[in-house]
């Protein structure tokens, strides 16, 4: 026999990237710590979820995946399925796996319904006690295109009918996506702002020089799968010192692979890999880096305190140049529109950035989302009692 734990579902839809895994991941790891008892299952189509770093009481549901063109259509990863096909497939997989683990708190990343409303039938079958939140990345698109793709999906409407609150992973004073997209008071007054999934870190040195001996300058695009041009001008840059290291990410395609190696074909100074699951504790004491501007990357960025040049992605969505500008604007990194990179603009950057004072103390702006999502939980209580029922086990 064994007691009842607090149990919460983590779903994202994830098509492109690691973005929406590692930040599902990051928040069970926050909620663990927040409460020993509490287990976590993270729904997610990200074929690397299972290589990832998770906490204790977190397991992983897989679901047939997506893939997503560059101009934004969306189709099967591996299987040869309509969309239409996978759509129902994936919802009947989340449909069983939620019905079945039977948690007190689901949290939806980004789509209220679900891809393409794969999540409807999952989340009314949930007993009417059963916590729902809707979790939001600070920014989603530029304004006009977040609020046309909300009413697209009857965003509001589907908050009516499932959902408690709205978690927002961000500080409205960089950003403020709810005002982006004019949700109704009603629902204002239950939307939450966790602060920034930044990692706890340690804080480096204030500048450049000061930064540990032998300290990388390294290069970050994400999952890769449209990584390839910076990775390209990164491993034709150069920098004042230190070694290199280029991670291109777990999706990038085969020929791009072969092109970037070519491109670092006999450096001595750059390391290039494909994936490493956890890098932080080895980016933690980079010189400087040159990244994507995805939501995870930038959080860890801020965290370290390591000199940033991000090189958002601009298609087929703007949430990442958004992003970077309004953290440029505070002075906490800098931009490089991808349209315009090359191995020269990157170099006079790197080389720039020596000696450049960032300052030792934290960014004035909220990054402890991770201590302050247990306890947006906990309030959750306050609408359903974890009774700490008892359970029995075969053995």
């Amino acid at each position: 026999m064994l007691p009842r734990m607090t149990r919460v579902a983590l779903y994202s839809h994830d098509s492109q990237g690691l973005g929406h895994v590692r930040r599902s991941l990051a928040l069970a790891s926050g909620l663990r710590a927040g409460d020993p008892t509490t287990q976590t299952l993270v729904l997610t189509g990200a074929d690397e979820a299972a290589a990832l770093p998770r906490p204790q009481g977190c397991d992983v549901v897989g679901v047939p995946a997506l893939t997503k063109s560059a101009s934004g259509r969306y189709g099967a990863r591996h299987l040869d399925l309509s969309l239409a096909e996978l759509v129902r497939l994936r919802g009947a997989v989340l449909t069983a796996a939620l019905t079945s683990f039977a948690p007190d708190v689901v949290v939806v990343d980004r789509h209220p319904r679900g891809f393409a409303g794969e999540l409807e039938e999952a989340l009314g079958a949930l007993p009417p006690d059963t916590q729902v939140v809707l979790g939001l990345r600070d920014v989603l698109d530029e304004p006009r295109v977040a609020r046309a793709e909300w009413a697209d999906q009857q965003g509001t409407a589907a908050l009516d009918e499932w959902y408690d609150e709205v978690w927002v992973y961000g500080d409205p004073r960089v950003f403020d996506c709810v005002d982006a997209l004019r949700l109704p008071p009603s629902w204002r007054e239950r939307v939450r702002y966790s602060g920034y999934l930044a990692p706890h870190a340690p804080q480096p040195p204030a500048t450049f020089e000061q930064r540990p001996a032998g300290g990388e300058v390294v290069c970050l695009v994400g999952g890769g799968g449209d990584g390839r041009p910076l990775a390209e001008a990164f491993a034709l840059a150069s920098w004042p010192a230190g070694d290199g290291l280029l991670v291109l990410g777990p999706q990038m395609a085969e020929s791009d692979r072969d092109e970037v190696r070519r491109a670092a074909a006999g450096r001595a100074d750059l390391e290039v890999v494909d994936f490493v699951p956890d890098l932080m504790p080895r980016v933690a004491g980079a010189h400087a880096a040159v990244t994507m501007g995805g939501y995870n990357t930038v959080c860890e960025m801020l965290a370290y305190r390591i000199p940033t040049l991000v090189v958002p992605r601009v298609r087929p969505r703007l949430e990442q140049l958004v992003r970077a500008d309004r953290l440029a604007e505070l002075g906490l990194l800098d931009v490089l529109h991808p349209d315009v990179v090359t191995p020269d603009r990157l170099t006079s950057w790197l080389h720039g950035v020596e000696g450049r004072s960032r300052g030792t103390g934290r960014p004035d702006i909220d990054i402890d989302g991770i201590a302050t999502v247990p306890r947006l939980l906990r309030s959750l209580a306050g609408h359903r009692t974890f009774a700490p029922e008892v359970v029995d086990v075969a053995v």
